[in-house]
């Protein structure tokens, strides 16, 4: 399982039995690199109920993600071609940083004859608005002086926009659902915006978040006028540096809690509903895990399933909701310290897994 951020394309292409595939894309400073996404296979199913458990949301009941028969779905993560991973700490810089290469991605998706798209947004490192994204789907941005603004634009080109041109966009994503996995509810701009709010872990000083926050206000307004689209404090929108904000004025997608999209397309519900024991996991368990993380998620629904859940996270925190779970079975303890438990992580695991699995044999679940 995932929720949509790092390891997504790889837990739903094993869930399913689909496919690793490739492509040449650009990373975020205009490099040509190799970056990975998954076509699902059939091994899948419907997820949930309509109505069940609020965390996971309503997901219409026998919808699968590859039908009808023929159709693919296609998974990518943004950070595989735009990820904050890609720029070493001293390149990192925002005003720069693009999101061309994710835009390429789900090109290649669509040449693959891909017609449904999901499109995990976590891990960025850009603040560019999702406009490197649409200038690789055909989207054409002009400065003030009429001048075509140079595809892979990034954060630090968004206040020269002068006119948005999508007479040229892919004429297939008119026939593609492009289902985006996004868990914050950040808007466009504001001090809970992009820039203000994750600008800096992206390499942006004080002076550059004012003016990337600028930049994606000014982005905002061109969009009312000219696209007429009004997405500036769209819950989600600011996700990814306003990718989220991007995709759905220029690329007609659709923002959804990740939990929910992949749980739907590996079939969960039916994977565990006859289950007597269920195993989850996260890097660090905390109060943050009860808003839409994997492991809680997967608990809801396999408790309401009748299961007993075993959580075995890397650590656990104070405020960890322990409380959910049948046991709490962290790599991080005592006698463990995190740099231990990140060079011994299969072996502990191994020996998490079989201290859980006595205790629930000796009934002390």
């Amino acid at each position: 399982m995932a929720d949509g951020g790092e390891g997504t394309v790889e837990a739903m292409v094993a869930a399913t039995g689909g496919r690793m595939m490739t492509a040449d894309v650009f990373d975020p400073l205009g490099k040509p690199i190799r970056a990975h996404w998954g076509l699902l296979g059939s091994a899948g199913g419907p997820g949930l109920l309509p109505g069940e458990l609020g965390l996971l949301g309503a997901v219409a009941e026998g919808e699968a993600e590859n039908t009808p028969a023929g159709e693919l779905t296609a998974v990518i993560e943004m950070a595989a071609a735009s990820g904050l991973h890609l720029v070493p700490p001293e390149l990192r810089d925002p005003l720069r940083t693009t999101t061309f290469g994710t835009g390429q991605l789900i090109r290649a998706a669509m040449d693959a004859g891909a017609r449904k798209i999901i499109l995990g947004i976590g891990g960025s490192s850009t603040v560019d608005g999702g406009c490197g994204a649409a200038q690789a789907l055909g989207v054409t941005f002009l400065d003030k002086k009429g001048q075509v603004i140079v595809c892979g634009m990034g954060g630090g080109a968004l206040s020269s926009i002068g006119k948005i041109d999508v007479s040229g966009i892919d004429p297939r994503l008119a026939g593609v659902s492009l289902r985006i996995a996004c868990d914050v509810k950040n808007p466009m701009t504001g001090v809970n915006g992009a820039a203000a709010v994750y600008g800096p872990q992206k390499g942006a000083t004080p002076e550059m978040v004012q003016q990337l926050d600028d930049g994606l206000a000014h982005l905002a307004a061109v969009l009312r006028e000219q696209v007429g689209v009004d997405v500036e404090f769209t819950p989600g929108a600011g996700a990814a540096g306003g990718l989220g904000a991007g995709l759905l004025a220029l690329a007609g997608g659709k923002l959804e809690p990740g939990l929910t999209m992949v749980a739907q397309a590996v079939g969960l519900k039916r994977r565990v509903a006859n289950a007597d024991l269920v195993f989850t996991g996260e890097g660090k368990l905390d109060h943050s895990s009860r808003f839409g993380k994997t492991a809680v998620g997967v608990c809801e629904l396999a408790r309401h399933a009748g299961a007993r859940v075993i959580c075995i996270p890397g650590q656990a925190a104070e405020n960890a909701p322990r409380d959910l779970f049948n046991g709490v079975y962290p790599l991080v303890n005592a006698q463990t310290p995190p740099r231990t438990a990140m060079l011994r992580s299969q072996e502990l695991l191994t020996e998490r897994a079989t201290q859980a699995m006595q205790d629930y044999l000796a009934n002390r679940l």
